[in-house]
């Protein structure tokens, strides 16, 4: 019997938003069980993040967070398992475009890769352009972290100004959140 494939980790970040069903709890699950992924050895936690939601779809507004994984997953395998945790949490992909959500799980950044796939794209696309992204990554990934073909995080947060609103949720915060609309 050949010895099992060994892969090297990789750090993964990964962003986390809810606005339906208990928006905070879902996230707070969804880390929860990220903890506990197959491969993965989950890293740091941000706190969660009051955002308005994008797109036109009327909707309630965002929480958002980012976790960092350590993974011996390939980019497809962790996608995958991503997916798999959206389902358990009763979402479902109907084509609607930034549309209300129990949870969505996007895999931001995989080490220093930079893949283009049909349903993966990495780094996640227009992550470059998302304070709801950049302001949780800022909080637990390294200070210069590079984000491939985008530049280093800290001058991406730099060149956002103040073009969202984004609120930390203080620990322990009720779960309904109350943002500006877009």
């Amino acid at each position: 019997m050949a010895a099992p494939e060994h892969r090297a980790s990789v750090m993964a970040y990964i962003g986390l938003g809810s606005n339906l069903a208990d928006p905070c709890a879902q996230v707070r699950h969804a880390m929860d069980e990220l903890a506990v992924l197959a491969n993965c050895t989950l890293c740091f936690r941000s706190s969660l993040y009051a955002t308005a939601p994008l797109g036109p779809v009327a909707q309630p507004p965002f929480v958002n967070a980012v976790v960092s994984l350590a993974t011996a997953l390939t980019p497809l395998a962790l996608l995958g398992a991503l997916q798999g945790l959206e389902r358990d949490h009763g979402r479902v992909r109907d084509g609607t475009r930034w549309g209300p959500r129990t949870l969505d799980l996007d895999l931001l950044v995989f080490g220093e890769l930079q893949l283009q796939l049909p349903g993966l794209v990495v780094p996640h696309p227009e992550l470059d352009h998302r304070a709801f992204v950049l302001v949780p990554l800022a909080e637990i990934a390294p200070a210069r972290l590079l984000i491939p073909g985008h530049g280093h995080l800290q001058d991406l947060l730099a060149a956002l100004g103040d073009q969202d609103e984004i609120r930390r949720i203080p620990d322990g915060a009720p779960s309904v959140v109350i943002a500006k609309p877009r």
